[in-house]
């Protein structure tokens, strides 16, 4: 399915920030999330009236974000009502004692097919001061134990830093001790609270990518990258086009990036190419999501491989890499620019 997937269609991935309240305060936090929901959220009536637009439209992906989105009072009920339309439906939590208290088997049973939860240090003085607050790292810890123990599918993301670069290995044995069904390691983007300084060098991403691509298909987990699309340029490079997963499920399509396969709802309807994209190209409230992904300038634009600049625009990985348009964005102001995390230079001709 993934593979022959239509981009213009519909996104494979649409994420909604149904709050953007959260507890932490972490120092990469993209939405730059408050302590105190907006009075300008969706509505449950309106939530009800997305998720039936979004259930007519069948994206194969539904992930609830924040902010935290337990903080939002009817999280559980905005879950079940999305699986029952026939959604499949994620949950990306923050470790807080909130869900602590949170009953994983109902969380199950209300339709979370996958919950997402967040490792940025490998230890627990390194992941709580990239939280922010003390004991974030003992919580997700028991989080992992406890999704397991309700069989909840569990993916363990990473955001790579130029602060914990060093702690690859750490990580890396981290997630066989933890038993993820996916290990995702999200390269770092300048936005919200996260700054250009913060990035790590394009040739230490190169090296840790080159290593991470040996675990595919070897390690009991499966393994890709959020925002770190030349991950796949390393892959076919090793491997001559073989892109083999360790593990069945829903694999993303090739080729998917900010606005090409993903769409973002934030927490007041507001439509962007990708939570890490924050250019603002509709609302829900106003204008039916599929309008906008299909119709919107800068998303039919964004699905263009050939509309982009720079070295990704000369690459021969370009369509099924194309870098992040969300880090081009952040660094130089430009969505179609080169994405300067990457380090390689494209063998086709200027």
């Amino acid at each position: 399915m993934a593979e022959g997937f239509d981009f213009n269609d519909r996104p494979f991935l649409a994420f909604w920030e149904i709050t953007r309240a959260c507890a932490l305060a972490c120092q990469h936090c993209r939405a730059e999330a408050q302590p105190r929901r907006n009075p300008e959220e969706l509505d449950p009536d309106e939530a009800q009236r997305l998720i039936g637009q979004l259930a007519e439209w069948k994206p194969p992906m539904l992930i609830l974000t924040g902010g935290d989105p337990l903080m939002r009072r009817d999280a559980i009920d905005l879950v079940r009502k999305a699986s029952d339309a026939g959604l499949h439906v994620g949950l990306s939590p923050s470790a807080t004692p909130r869900l602590l208290r949170a009953d994983f088997t109902q969380l199950k049973e209300a339709g979370v097919q996958r919950m997402s939860l967040s490792l940025d240090g490998a230890t627990r003085e390194t992941h709580d001061a990239f939280r922010g607050v003390p004991g974030t790292f003992d919580r997700t810890i028991e989080a992992v134990r406890r999704a397991h123990a309700a069989g909840l599918s569990l993916q363990i993301n990473t955001t790579l830093t130029r602060g914990n670069v060093d702690e690859y290995e750490s990580f890396k044995r981290l997630m066989y001790v933890l038993k993820p069904a996916m290990w995702s390691v999200f390269l770092l983007v300048p936005t919200g609270r996260a700054g250009l300084e913060s990035l790590p060098e394009a040739e230490e991403i190169e090296r840790i990518f080159e290593d991470m691509a040996g675990l595919v298909g070897n390690a009991p987990f499966a393994v890709k990258t959020t925002e770190g699309h030349h991950f796949r340029r390393v892959l076919i490079q090793q491997r001559g086009g073989g892109m083999a997963r360790s593990r069945p499920g829903l694999n993303s399509p090739a080729g998917i990036r900010d606005g090409r396969g993903v769409m973002f709802i934030s927490h007041t309807g507001e439509v962007s190419p990708s939570g890490f994209l924050p250019i603002v190209c509709g609302n829900v409230r106003t204008t039916h999501p599929a309008e906008i992904y299909r119709h919107h300038p800068l998303f039919v634009s964004l699905r263009d491989s050939d509309a982009l600049g720079g070295k990704c625009g000369r690459c021969e990985f370009r369509t099924r890499c194309g870098g992040s348009r969300a880090r081009a964005y952040g660094v130089t102001g430009d969505p179609f620019a080169a994405d300067p995390a990457c380090s390689y230079q494209p063998a086709l001709a200027n």
